[in-house]
């Protein structure tokens, strides 16, 4: 099978109809209108992919109030994604509300460039974060022995919305940046008449600056 690299930012995500625990399905269209996240593992019934479905499900409310879906995928049949799931509410006393892909052609994986040359078949641990146009709007890369932070990309999709409702710029560890506090970052002026513009902004009290290319304030 030919492998693919890996989609571009601002591409659209693949077309492509999956088999999941939750039915059959066909991405992008299934989540037209919402964000949604979609992760790979690198096997079933593993202890580090137990860990991580855990965490995402812990925090499933979480991201459905930012209108955003979950999606897992692994190069799996469905039969062993049903009894894995089983097992982590029989054993863990969690129960996995999110749809899982049966991957077991590898043709999603091969599709989205996910399968490591130096490991087999398996997956590695993509993270894609798709808009509700279907684009790709950030994605992660883990080795397998590294488990997932689940609040960064949580953390991700609330700066995304964030810069898309308001056209601005997010600093690092936002909302708890070391500079600007929560503060957002105001794109910087690309002409001097903007730059001006930007200052006499910041006297207002409309923004706060500490150079003209360099402004933040509060959304």
């Amino acid at each position: 099978m030919e492998e693919k690299g890996m989609p571009l930012l601002g591409e659209k995500f693949p077309e492509m109809e999956v088999k999941t625990t939750h039915g059959e399905m066909k991405l992008p269209d299934e989540f037209k209108g919402r964000w949604f996240v979609l992760f790979s593992h690198p096997a079933d019934f593993t202890p580090v992919c137990t860990t991580e479905f855990v965490a995402f499900q812990k925090r499933y409310e979480q991201f459905r109030e930012l209108d955003t879906a979950l999606i897992g995928l692994s190069i799996d049949q469905v039969f062993s994604h049903i009894k894995w799931v089983e097992w982590i509410k029989e054993k863990l006393n969690v129960e996995i509300q999110f749809p899982v892909i049966a991957d077991d052609t590898g043709k999603v994986a091969s599709t989205l460039g996910i399968i490591h040359p130096g490991k087999g078949t398996n997956t590695v641990r993509a993270v894609f974060i798709v808009d509700p146009q279907g684009i790709m709007r950030a994605m992660l890369y883990y080795p397998q022995e590294l488990g997932r932070n689940m609040d960064e990309i949580l953390r991700m999709i609330k700066g995304l919305q964030t810069g898309d409702e308001h056209g601005v710029a997010i600093p690092a560890n936002w909302p708890d940046n070391e500079i600007v506090g929560d503060h957002v970052i105001v794109p910087p002026a690309s002409d001097e008449e903007t730059a001006k513009k930007r200052l006499e902004a910041a006297a207002r009290g409309e923004m706060e600056c500490f150079d003209w290319w360099l402004c933040h304030k509060k959304v």
